[in-house]
């Protein structure tokens, strides 16, 4: 078992042409709150982008957000773009996934089908996504509460 002693990566941003600030504001701050080193891309980020700063931090995991409804096209071939350059993260997406979007299940299963991990509504509490990270990256209380302790 490996024991991290440094905060765990994340890289964050607003995929394809989406301007929504907002939203990766608040995931930025909880999740740094919550002790993970937080890498935010900012908006109207490409999937090479989340790529390329994925493989230079070293990151864990990549979050995605979108909000105008467009997500599913701008996530195509995501998955394929950070399998060529050998990323090896958890991938959540989140927000507003789809335009006039009622069944958020038939939304989920796209994006899985695609490749995520784990799919949010912009309903999502960020607190639910924090322990979500933690269950898939196995990280302890314990654990992150030393890795405070030594900071």
């Amino acid at each position: 078992m490996v024991l991290h002693t440094m905060p765990r990566t994340v890289v964050l941003g607003v995929i394809g042409s989406d301007a929504h600030v907002v939203g990766i504001t608040i995931l930025e701050q909880a999740f740094s709150a919550a002790g993970f080193d937080v890498v935010n891309l900012g908006v109207q980020t490409s999937q090479q982008e989340f790529a390329e700063a994925a493989v230079a931090h070293d990151a864990e995991a990549v979050l995605v957000s979108s909000l105008y409804g467009h997500a599913e096209q701008d996530c195509q071939g995501f998955h394929e773009v950070l399998e060529a350059a050998d990323v090896d993260a958890v991938t959540y997406i989140g927000g507003n996934l789809a335009v006039g979007q009622d069944d958020f299940e038939q939304t989920r299963r796209t994006f899985q089908e695609l490749g995520f991990d784990r799919v949010f509504d912009s309903e999502t509490d960020p607190e639910e996504a924090i322990a979500a990270l933690r269950q898939d990256l196995e990280i302890t209380p314990t654990e992150s509460e030393r890795a405070t302790i030594t900071s």
